[in-house]
């Protein structure tokens, strides 16, 4: 973009904001993935969102909440930009929110800081993010916020030689640094770090690589969604855990894959920050309302950000209608309690504060579906990559 077509966007995007200031009516543009690989994304967080509101209602203060969906189809930072731009000046939004991905979510910053328009990102995990823009919020987690804590689980658990296996992108770094740094201080040795290609579909030299070195566990992090399923089935099926090499993971049992995953899949571990097996009211509330809405929805992470999402903006939207500055910062300290269970947002990194929950795979007796049940909880964790 020119210096001069930037000067014209963000006069228009002014003239919009300052337009639609006290509309009785506040739109929230929710730039998501609706189509391809990653489509689950968007139907998560469309349907978290209607539960929201079929629980609490559509207005917030003194105005009515309109959500306006734009798919990006996947990782693509210049159509998440498009969309933007287009939300902002022919919808009119107040707000922005979605973003499954880091590199839609810092295409969008500059756009986001020049509006004055609170982002709310459900999703995407890598600690630098809201440092791009003070109108950032996120309300998922970090991959240093549930690494952390996993990898100095680990070294308790006697654990003392893992191989690292990230994609090679934005939040994998991050995760291979955090699990790193942390086991390391703890005493433990990381004996490889593999970076795959995000687009890799075929994990099984990697998993043979990690065979060989006969680590006692290896730790993984991949894009949610068809990756993990494909990389979790070939470490099953490539004899890892007969051979003692121990599973560590973050997202790679998420709910909607699961069942897939079969028998196989019990006892792998993750440390993350909910289970749709969380035993709570709220939990309990939230799953009830998702399932009146469409019998077939299975909550998981992605479902809890965007819910968690819409509180937050609902709180704004209460405070201070569609004034952006004044929004954010009447939620930057904001308590509130979760499905996944209590959350604070910080107001220096302003990403949840959070329990995170060390998980194994099992059967539910109740029902013989397979869940992540939760077998220990680290509590009130921040983002722990913030100063990195």
């Amino acid at each position: 973009m020119s210096l001069k077509q930037g000067a014209a966007l963000a006069l228009a995007i002014a003239t919009c904001v300052t337009g639609a200031a006290w509309a009785d009516t506040i739109k929230v543009g929710v730039i998501a993935s609706f189509s391809g690989p990653f489509a689950q994304y968007g139907t998560q967080y469309r349907q978290a969102i209607e539960a929201y509101q079929a629980q609490h209602g559509k207005t917030a203060g003194e105005h009515e909440i309109e959500f306006i969906y734009k798919d990006v189809g996947g990782t693509n930072p210049d159509q998440a930009r498009a969309l933007a731009q287009e939300l902002l000046i022919r919808d009119r939004v107040d707000y922005l929110a979605g973003f499954t991905f880091t590199p839609n979510a810092l295409a969008v910053a500059s756009m986001a800081t020049q509006s004055e328009t609170p982002t709310v990102i459900f999703n995407a995990a890598t600690s630098a993010i809201n440092k791009d823009s003070e109108f950032f919020l996120r309300t998922s987690y970090t991959l240093w916020q549930v690494s952390v804590p996993l990898a100095e689980w680990a070294y308790d658990q006697g654990i003392r030689t893992v191989a690292t296996t990230v994609t090679d992108y934005g939040p994998g770094i991050d995760a291979e640094n955090a699990f790193r740094e942390a086991f390391e201080a703890k005493g433990g040795e990381v004996i490889d770090e593999i970076r795959m290609p995000l687009s890799t579909t075929d994990f099984t030299p990697f998993i043979q690589r990690v065979r060989d070195q006969k680590p006692d566990a290896v730790f993984a992090f991949l894009p949610g969604g068809p990756p993990t399923f494909t990389f979790t089935k070939t470490y099953n099926e490539n004899g890892l855990k007969a051979e003692g090499i121990r599973f560590l993971g973050t997202a790679e049992t998420e709910e909607v894959n699961l069942q897939g995953l079969g028998d196989a899949a019990i006892g792998l571990t993750t440390a993350y920050h909910y289970s749709g097996a969380h035993d709570s009211d709220a939990n309990r509330a939230f799953l009830a309302k998702l399932n009146e809405l469409d019998p077939k929805a299975i909550a998981n992470w992605a479902s809890v950000g965007a819910y968690d999402g819409v509180h937050l903006i609902y709180q704004m939207v209460a405070a201070a209608g569609s004034d952006g500055p004044a929004a954010v910062e009447a939620v930057k300290s904001l308590e509130w309690e979760s499905p996944r269970g209590p959350l604070k947002m910080d107001p220096e990194t302003r990403t949840v504060i959070q329990n995170v929950y060390i998980r194994e795979v099992e059967r539910n007796p109740d029902t013989n579906l397979l869940q992540n049940t939760e077998k220990g909880i680290i509590a009130t964790v921040g983002d722990l990559g913030w100063d990195k």
